[in-house]
């Protein structure tokens, strides 16, 4: 059996697992956070074999001591030495158009990353921190970048380009890249696996960040997000989809700078922005509930962002075959789901509301005589890196040891 780490690192925390791989069987050994980096009081919580969480304090000034805690923790009780670990993966946001498929980490690869860094100004560099720390731990590991937006790579032409000179393209390398990627391509596998077919599926990954994608028979057709993870529907925090004039508008008018208006776009608007700050999805349904006419207005214009790119994908993929829900809010609010399907009865989309009330499981929601299928399937983005880390591996291996025969 062989030890695979997944680290995705964020801009304050580090979220990990440590996976036992055989190639068709992938079991958690431990899991945990590292969070608030470079925050007062930093945490570190661990589960090790399905244990008890146990969570403790200790300062976390970076990410190289973040992922120190991670590996002592892993050593009390997980593995017995380091030498165990044949792998260690990583979840990055951009690969450009560098990649379209996960790689070993070299040099080579490396680069590419760092010129891609800029692009993310928001998670960029906390994806380079987690590769940086492991290297200067463990020198000699197998390190397996997964890209974000790999799996759109297969999006064409009219649907990644822009608008812009022709030159923005060439030169700068603007277009529509799209993210969550991994999480799109995991849950329309385990839809095709569900309904014993591919198809022409929509994917609604809502979470804080969020993201639909439109996927014709394993390929990504066309996707929400864009040059950047701002784009799209509005998010949590983020506003999505906008005029482009708007922030040059504020800036002129509101005497704020680009790095101001970046900060509203991305941390102050969305959700947030619209409901009087809360982000929360849980928070802001509560309030809207209770009558909250910011909490309405928020979550009516979070399902009309919805209904306008699965409309349109719809029209892009030339039909459905099934809507799939993912991700926080997909896979834990059945008040959002049923606010969405419910105007989408003219696809003969009907629900099944015992379905729609189940949590924590894969599951068809949409009754026996509905149209589409709707299916709600907790993503795993982790496990799809453990995967993708242990096949490269194992083709590595398999290629020295063709190579010394």
């Amino acid at each position: 059996m062989t030890k695979i780490l997944v680290i995705n690192s964020g801009s304050t925390s580090v979220k990990f697992q440590l996976f036992e791989a055989s190639g068709t069987h992938y079991e958690i050994i431990a899991k945990g956070l590292a969070e608030r980096i470079g925050i007062n009081d930093s945490l570190l919580t661990v589960s090790i074999r399905g244990s008890e969480k146990q969570t403790f304090k200790q300062d976390l000034p970076d990410h190289e001591t973040a992922l120190k805690a991670i590996i002592n923790a892993l050593l009390n009780g997980a593995v017995k030495s380091l030498a165990e670990i044949s792998a260690v993966g990583h979840r990055l946001g951009l690969g450009g158009e560098y990649f379209d498929k996960s790689v070993i980490i070299d040099k080579d690869v490396m680069d590419k990353i760092y010129d891609t860094v800029d692009f993310l100004p928001l998670h960029g560099k906390a994806f380079v921190r987690g590769i940086e720390a492991v290297t200067a731990m463990l020198p000699e590991i197998t390190q397996v970048a997964t890209f974000d937006s790999a799996f759109h790579q297969t999006m064409p032409r009219e649907a990644f380009l822009y608008a812009l000179p022709y030159e923005q393209y060439e030169k700068h390398h603007i277009r529509r890249y799209g993210y969550h990627g991994t999480s799109h391509k995991y849950v329309a596998e385990e839809a095709a696996r569900m309904l014993g077919h591919n198809g022409k599926f929509i994917t609604c990954h809502l979470g804080g960040g969020a993201s639909i994608t439109a996927i014709d028979n394993g390929r990504s057709i066309d996707t929400s997000m864009g040059f950047t993870p701002a784009a799209g529907i509005l998010m949590g925090t983020r506003s999505g989809d906008i005029d482009p004039y708007i922030p040059l508008h504020i800036m002129k008018t509101q005497n704020k700078t680009a790095d101001e208006v970046n900060a509203m776009l991305n941390k102050e608007s969305g959700l947030y922005g619209l409901s009087g700050g809360y982000s929360d999805l849980r928070d802001i349904e509560a309030r809207y509930l209770a009558g909250d006419e910011k909490a309405i207005t928020a979550i009516d214009v979070y399902v009309h962002s919805i209904l306008k790119y699965i409309g349109g994908f719809i029209a892009v993929l030339g039909g459905i075959d099934a809507l799939i829900f993912t991700a926080g809010a997909g896979e834990n609010s059945s008040f959002l789901r049923k606010k969405i399907c419910d105007r989408l009865t003219w696809l003969g989309i009907t629900l099944d509301e015992t379905a729609n009330r189940r949590r924590g499981e894969a599951v068809a929601i949409s009754s026996s005589d509905s149209r589409v299928a709707v299916l709600v399937i907790p993503t795993n983005e982790e496990l799809m890196i453990a995967r993708d880390t242990y096949q490269l591996i194992a083709a590595e291996t398999q290629e020295e040891l063709t190579l010394t025969a």
